[in-house]
């Protein structure tokens, strides 16, 4: 038998240090798996801690869904309120995740598939009519925020707009120091989150014909007794909102970035882009860019995720002992899957960025950037859908080029993002 083994730690005691280490520095896990091994145990602010990587770590975390459960920092449970999705446990979780499942399903991404592409062709609108430089990555945060809230939500225009202002403010304090203080960003953020859900109450509390795909949800509604103006489903749209804008949106920013500063990358992919159709039909939109059909689109998807995955890790928490990857882990720890780091744990040059090894069945990472488990993202698919629709929409239309003399390096909170906005113009 395997001998067991005890669970290293840092050694931290308040966890200040380590939680400073933590935001600023990209490497924090790397460094002390590289000291400790595979799991490892420190203190965030008075919290324990435990990072894993490693497929056999993971792998034997979400193989015991009984003795975890999902858990977030003490800002996130309080700015996506108590109702919401990601803040529940058992049952109630179970319940309410298979409602707001039937967004997601075929035929809705059938459904939201022509809005998206006529998203995309109004940006490229606007590209067209630009006469200065403009930041790419903003433009791919108000794409992906207007994909959930005209194709989901059913809103337009300025109701559109107004809401993106307020969901901004309060998405940058998800994970901040959470003291209402008056004037900081947790304090500005718990304001707007009052007005987003009274906007969405708004939009609840009217007939569902024309809402995007909210009719989506009635029947599963009633039959788990979830009123429809509920406060409770208000708080899973705001969640919705967030885990469908702001992935996708960091996934977008972050391929653009490496197409546009390795044109080498640029050049191979459009030799694929070149042999398909834009606009596509309403019937195929939703399918015509698959693996299957774009492989070396598929494959640079997958790299940027790997590399870049919109969210550095997800957490659960112990409601018993464990032993992930022969560490035995207490009960009630919480446990952070450190994905960036995972994804470069293994043999070969996992540090380079190369989306070829995709297609040449080289990398046996088992990847997860919408996490992983029974609380996988469910928007996984809508996402994908428009990382596919928007690359092959955009560079079917233009050639971009960088504006030197700006930061590339990437902000990591919440989710990864080109630091000045990646400046572009159109190539002429």
């Amino acid at each position: 038998m395997t001998k067991l083994l005890p669970l290293p730690n840092t050694g931290a005691l308040t966890g200040i240090l380590e939680a400073l280490a933590f935001f600023r520095d990209p490497s924090f896990a790397k460094k002390r798996f590289d000291r400790l091994g595979n799991v490892f145990e420190t203190s965030m602010l008075g919290q324990p801690m435990v990072f894993i990587q490693g497929d056999k770590a993971i792998a034997d975390l979400l193989a015991q869904p009984e003795a975890i459960e999902g858990w977030w920092p003490e800002s996130v449970q309080q700015l996506l309120g108590s109702h919401s999705l990601a803040n529940r446990n058992g049952a109630p979780h179970k319940a309410r995740r298979k409602v707001i499942a039937q967004l997601f399903s075929s035929s809705a991404l059938q459904r939201y598939s022509s809005g998206i592409v006529n998203l995309i062709d109004e940006l490229s609108k606007e590209i067209r009519t630009s006469k200065t430089p403009f930041p790419l990555a903003e433009k791919m945060r108000r794409f992906a925020f207007s994909v959930i809230a005209t194709t989901v939500l059913g809103l337009k225009g300025n109701d559109r707009d107004k809401l993106f202002t307020d969901f901004e403010i309060w998405s940058k304090a998800l994970f901040s120091i959470p003291i209402p203080l008056p004037g900081s960003p947790f304090a500005k953020a718990l304001k707007a989150r009052k007005r987003l859900l009274e906007k969405l109450q708004v939009i609840l509390s009217q007939p569902l014909n024309g809402k995007g795909g909210l009719d989506l949800l009635a029947g599963g509604l009633d039959e788990a007794g979830i009123p429809f103006a509920d406060e409770d489903l208000g708080e899973q749209l705001l969640l919705l909102l967030f885990a469908g804008y702001e992935t996708t949106a960091s996934a977008l920013s972050c391929l653009m970035r490496e197409l546009l500063l390795n044109r080498h990358l640029e050049t191979w992919l459009r030799e694929e882009i070149d042999t398909l159709d834009w606009p596509p039909t309403p019937e195929q939109a939703h399918m015509v860019y698959d693996p299957a059909n774009a492989p070396r689109l598929d494959a640079l998807v997958k790299e940027v995720m790997r590399c870049t995955p919109p969210v550095g890790g997800f957490f659960r928490r112990t409601k018993k002992a464990l032993v992930l990857d022969n560490i035995v882990v207490p009960n009630n720890r919480v446990v952070q899957v450190a994905l960036i780091a995972s994804n470069r744990h293994g043999i070969g040059d996992l540090d380079i960025f190369r989306p070829q090894r995709h297609l040449d069945n080289e990398c046996s990472l088992n990847l997860m950037p919408f996490g992983g488990g029974e609380r996988v993202c469910l928007g996984k698919s809508l996402a994908e859908l428009e990382i596919r629709l928007m690359v092959i929409g955009l560079f079917s239309n233009w050639q971009l080029e960088v504006i030197p003399d700006q930061d590339f390096a990437l902000r990591q909170v919440p989710s990864p993002s080109p630091r000045d906005g990646l400046l572009v113009k159109v190539k002429v």
